[in-house]
């Protein structure tokens, strides 16, 4: 099988996930949140959305065209440590590891399950020769390669066992955001969807704020009003709760608009329900501060016109193909080991 024939099977996905009817998508969406509550029907057709844009064949090409593509007569068997904190989190890996012509070992997070079975399962149904290059395991051992993601306790556990191989070892990330002060209130809607998307689960989820003086606050809290749906969800609530209940019993600061804990600190990852902020002076200042915990950071979210590099409001949870988890070229890193 040869590089435009695993070009084209992932384009025949993506059009595949874009013409699911109904049905389709009610019967597997239920089957996802019954597996795992917080993979809503919403959540999955999110993520499935992502993929299907990420999957269109002329962003593939220009991701590929940034390398050197040679065809490897001894494929490597890579395995792989998937994540499931949110939908088909793997797709990416997978798709890397068989675009690059090697065999891909995966070892599945239960908490995804359903969604990467049947993208599978959809692969393998579009280009039947793909069954040879895609394999489920419970053990992954004897590979030539590793790639994992987890967190930052479990990449102590990776290194131990995969270290002495090829690996790639991801550890925790989030994502943070970079405010002026002069956000408009769409702008700040759109935010609120880098927080709340997935409950804020993901690596891309924004857990933390910038701002330059408290008053920004009260703008933000109203803007995010339109979120408050997510309190409909009893294990948000729960956290919601739990961590409400933690900062009364302990008289930390904070502000709560009934759904949201807005604390600040200068603690980076927050939890479920909780939104950090930490305030900057300039620009200047700032960029020295995120420097500092930038092996932390997934992504900066912010008006590209007022922090070079942002991700605009509302595009955190929409990487291109080409955007790697941790900034690291992971189809540079499988392409060395041929």
């Amino acid at each position: 099988m040869n590089l435009p024939d695993r070009v084209s099977t992932f384009v025949q996905l993506g059009i595949l996930i874009n013409n699911l009817s109904e049905n389709e998508k009610i019967e597997l969406f239920w089957r996802a949140e019954n597996k795992n509550s917080w993979f809503t029907p919403s959540s999955c057709q999110s993520a499935l959305n992502g993929i299907a844009l990420m999957m269109g064949e002329d962003k593939l090409n220009i991701w590929l065209s940034r390398y050197r593509m040679i065809e490897s007569e001894s494929p490597k068997s890579v395995g792989l440590m998937m994540a499931g904190n949110i939908p088909a989190v793997g797709v990416h890996d997978l798709m890397t590891v068989l675009i690059s012509g090697n065999r891909a070992c995966i070892k599945l997070s239960s908490a995804d399950e359903v969604l990467m079975k049947w993208i599978i399962k959809s692969l393998i149904s579009i280009e039947p020769r793909f069954k040879d290059y895609i394999s489920v395991e419970e053990m992954l051992k004897g590979k030539d390669a590793y790639i994992a993601t987890g967190s930052d306790n479990s990449s102590r556990y990776f290194n131990y066992y995969f270290g002495k191989y090829p690996s790639l070892i991801r550890r925790n990330r989030t994502s943070v955001a970079v405010l002026s002060g002069n956000e408009s209130t769409q702008e700040l809607q759109a935010l609120g969807k880098d927080i709340f998307q997935y409950f804020g689960l993901g690596c891309r989820n924004v857990s933390k704020i910038f701002i330059k003086s408290k008053d920004q606050l009260q703008h933000l809290l109203d803007s995010l009003e339109i979120f408050s749906g997510v309190m409909n969800h009893h294990k948000y609530l729960n956290n919601y709760d739990y961590n409400k209940s933690i900062l009364l019993v302990n008289r930390e600061d904070h502000l709560d608009n009934g759904f949201l804990l807005v604390r600040e600190t200068k603690e980076l990852i927050s939890p479920i329900s909780v939104l950090f902020y930490e305030i900057y002076t300039d620009l200047a200042q700032l960029q020295i501060r995120l420097e500092e915990i930038k092996d932390n950071i997934q992504c900066i979210v912010s008006n590209p016109e007022y922090y070079e590099g942002g991700v605009p409001f509302g595009g955190a949870q929409e990487p291109e193909v080409w955007d790697y988890a941790d900034g690291v070229d992971t189809l540079l890193f499988l392409q060395g080991l041929n």
